[in-house]
């Protein structure tokens, strides 16, 4: 889904602002408009923009969705920042203060206090910092410009760091968000950014686009950032049919998606134990001291069989009620096991709280071994089987409402670090080929 992060400098008013942004908007295929400073005065009507629905804000920060797309939820905790939801990703827009470093260090740390309180949800930080992250992105008159001061980086990067965010933008030779002259020096600024969870950069696009601001058809005077995310937003029923879905059915639009996901369809019910048990058996429980297991999302549990013909005091857990295992009232496992389901899961946010609660039954010092479907078998699968993409993986039956995507070790990894856990050193990897598979810890403080 792209995105279109800019800075509009109050122009929506303009019938000409809005039509040279409507052609831009449809030559790349933008679904969703992030909106700094795009109309005045704040509190009027917001202007219609043609093939989008207005979702929420004001003239401080607005969202525009497509008008094919049901528009998510939006809050605004203050007039600098707003709170976007689209599906598994938190999406706050900023707008920061345009005039003293007090005000933005200010609000940087309240930045930092709203993105602990979404407890590792994945995030997209975006929007115009008026501020420049390093001193080559801000220069002035050919020298690094004294406007951002230190606390302001400082603060930044305690931001970043508390919460695992990456700058998408910052490279080697900055892309200046604008180029103006000011008391008759050239004024040089990369200052809106956008600052995505660390786990996303490998499947999130960030591009910047100057011809917004100098191009035949400019529109403002502020580059845009186009954010291609793998998220996929649900469909707005069409208006002109007899009886929508939703009317049928009882539930609203939003709440059908929510239920249509069904991971537990894709668990096989093997009359053997899986060759990834077998390797754990034969490869990581001696070395690793293993006395008890549990095998989280072990679903019809013919690994829980094995692990116990190998003498391992196992239990198992799946969440789905169907297959008889229900939560263990236990914690403290020496190994807890999770088997191709982070692949089953329909996004981040889901594998992250998955791996949570796997890791909530580890032990100190314990380990979760996580074992999933490559992307390479999965992209194979994909091509010969016409699944359709969604997310950031595919529907491998959208009937059945299951998912699949392929997740490296690196990934297991980035994800695994946001429940708690790390890679475990000098860890016997197991001989799996054809999949993915890492070996973590549950640190002892």
């Amino acid at each position: 889904m792209l995105l279109a992060s800019v800075n509009l400098n109050k122009r929506l008013g303009s019938s000409g602002a809005r039509s040279e942004l409507g052609a831009w908007l449809r030559e790349h295929g933008v679904k969703a408009v992030l909106a700094q400073e795009p109309f005045k005065p704040a509190d009027r009507l917001p202007p219609v923009l043609a093939g989008f629905t207005f979702a929420g804000g004001d003239g401080h920060l607005a969202l525009w969705t497509s008008e094919d797309l049901i528009p998510p939820p939006v809050s605004s905790p203050d007039t600098w920042v707003q709170r976007i939801e689209l599906e598994w990703l938190v999406v706050l827009q900023v707008h920061l203060d345009s005039y003293t470093g007090a005000s933005r260090t200010a609000q940087l740390a309240g930045l930092a206090s709203m993105t602990a309180a979404e407890a590792g949800r994945p995030l997209l930080v975006c929007g115009d910092f008026n501020l420049a992250p390093r001193p080559e992105d801000g220069l002035f008159g050919g020298e690094v410009s004294d406007f951002t001061t230190k606390g302001e980086r400082r603060m930044l990067r305690q931001l970043m760091q508390g919460a695992d965010l990456v700058d998408t933008t910052a490279e080697t030779a900055p892309a200046f968000t604008f180029e103006r002259v000011h008391l008759g020096k050239p004024s040089r600024f990369r200052c809106d950014l956008a600052l995505l969870s660390d786990h996303l950069t490998a499947t999130t696009t960030v591009t910047p686009d100057l011809t917004v601001r100098t191009g035949p058809q400019a529109f403002t005077d502020h580059s845009a950032l186009l954010i291609d995310v793998p998220v996929t937003l649900q469909g707005a029923e069409p208006e002109d049919v007899l009886f929508p879905v939703s009317e049928l059915s009882g539930r609203s639009p939003t709440a059908a998606v929510r239920r249509e996901y069904q991971p537990h369809k894709t668990a096989m019910n093997r009359r053997s134990p899986s060759p990834a048990s077998r390797a754990v058996t034969a490869q990581l429980t001696g070395p690793l001291d293993v006395k008890s297991v549990l095998d989280h999302g072990c679903g019809y549990g013919a690994d829980v069989t094995h692990y116990r013909s190998q003498g391992l005091d196992t239990e198992g857990f799946d969440p789905h009620d169907g297959f008889g295992w229900p939560r263990p009232r236990r914690t403290g496992f020496d190994l807890v096991t999770s088997m191709f389901v982070l692949n089953v899961l329909p996004d981040p946010w889901q594998r992250i709280q998955a791996l949570e609660d796997a890791a909530s039954f580890a032990r100190p010092g314990g380990h979760v071994v996580v074992v999933t479907r490559s992307p390479e078998e999965i992209i194979k699968a994909a091509a010969d089987g016409g699944w359709t993409p969604h997310h950031d993986g595919f529907w491998s039956s959208r009937s059945k409402g299951t998912f699949q995507r392929g997740i490296a070790p690196g990934e297991i990894i980035a994800l695994a670090r946001r429940a708690g856990l790390v890679p475990t050193v000098e860890a016997p990897q197991l001989s799996l080929p054809g999949v993915c598979h890492a070996v973590l810890t549950k640190p002892e403080t």
